[in-house]
């Protein structure tokens, strides 16, 4: 496949595949194929991450509001799932394009070989020219392994296919420094380009609707998660059809998110982003200052608690002397072999681990928190 040619993930939320009484879901499906085909023949490669098989089940089940308790979010997904896919088909099969069904668990993302097995299925699809049709299998997700948003979800298939831009369409204009419909002073952003700034609007964002299980939080989430791996981020309004043809041509609409300009490798990044960690572990401030400034591997000595109940290899959080998370890796050791020995000195450790057991997760398979 010729890697030149641009990348573009497109995410679509509930808010807008629900329709409105002017335009029917199938009308929005249909205005979405036609811009995503045209850019196809221009020789661009788009992957959609798409949410509203819940709500389309919903629909044709009568229900009048999104159900509360999982079994029935699964059912009701079970049912939608098939419709929604019906509707993208024949969208796209009019403008001779075909579509693929990709369903996603966290669980996929969770090992490093299930992960590259996930890219390499949507580098193919893209290699025949397929739009790969994403969303999270929430027929089967349990909650702990569960995306929480396709917001989050579309961020991680635009690290995992490398992508150049990750286009977020949602039922605003683009971001605002409040929430506009409840508080008129709210100013209209139209770039981030600081990473702290994005934490800090992030943190303020509000929750979602009642038919999403987004809102502004998630999506913020969504653009920290590309924009550390070096992807441009795009919020912008996806009611109406010109906006995403004019994002495509590559007119400046909505808010940007400027990317990283030192962006975590492939690696680093399913470390930060596609793993859900197993316990925490607290170190000192010597550790911290060790992992933050010295490029160090987390010692068993610079450990002062332990969290949670986890095997080798398992993916933890690491949290500094104030409770913060620092980091994330995979800790060599499991959480009990960890509380064995606690509070030992570096000579005590040596001897009941052996002379490499002192570094529990090694700066390879570590990422830090900015």
């Amino acid at each position: 496949m010729n890697r030149s040619q641009p990348r573009r993930v497109i995410k679509v939320g509930t808010s807008l595949l629900r329709g409105q009484p002017e335009r029917s879901t199938a009308a929005v499906i249909m205005d979405l194929a036609a811009s995503i085909a045209r850019a196809q023949r221009a020789g661009e490669r788009i992957a959609l991450v798409t949410s509203g098989a819940v709500g389309l089940g919903c629909t044709a089940l009568g229900l009048a509001s999104r159900p509360a308790d999982i079994a029935a979010l699964q059912a009701a997904a079970a049912v939608g799932q098939g419709r929604l896919m019906a509707l993208y088909q024949e969208a796209f099969a009019v403008r001779g394009l075909t579509v693929a069904q990709v369903l996603l668990t966290r669980a996929d993302l969770a090992s490093r070989r299930g992960y590259r097995r996930a890219c390499l299925t949507l580098e193919q699809l893209l290699a025949w020219n397929v739009v790969p049709v994403v969303n999270e299998n929430d027929t089967v997700a349990t909650e702990e392994l569960r995306f929480g948003d396709n917001d989050t979800l579309s961020a991680l298939v635009a690290v995992a296919l490398g992508a150049d831009e990750l286009v977020l369409l949602t039922d605003v204009d683009r971001l605002y420094s409040a929430d506009p419909r409840a508080n008129a002073e709210a100013v209209p952003i139209e770039e981030v380009s600081d990473p702290a700034d994005l934490e800090r609007l992030r943190e303020g964002a509000s929750g979602g609707g009642q038919w999403g299980t987004g809102g502004m939080t998630t999506k913020l989430t969504a653009a920290r998660i590309a924009t550390t791996s070096g992807i441009r981020v795009r919020l912008a309004d996806g009611r109406d059809p010109a906006v995403l043809e004019a994002l495509l041509a590559g007119v400046s609409v909505g808010t940007v998110f400027q990317p990283s300009p030192t962006p975590l490798p492939d690696r680093k990044g399913w470390l930060a982003h596609a793993l859900v960690p197993s316990g925490t572990l607290a170190v000192d401030a010597g550790a911290e200052h060790a992992l933050r400034h010295q490029g160090a591997s987390l010692l068993a000595v610079g450990v002062t608690a332990v969290e949670g109940d986890f095997d080798r290899l398992a993916p933890v959080r690491l949290t500094g002397s104030d409770g913060r998370e620092i980091g994330r890796g995979l800790c060599r050791l499991s959480s009990e072999e960890v509380r064995a020995v606690l509070g030992l000195g570096r000579e005590a450790i040596r001897q009941r681990l052996g002379d490499d057991g002192g570094a529990i997760v090694h700066r390879d398979h570590l990422v830090l928190v900015a």
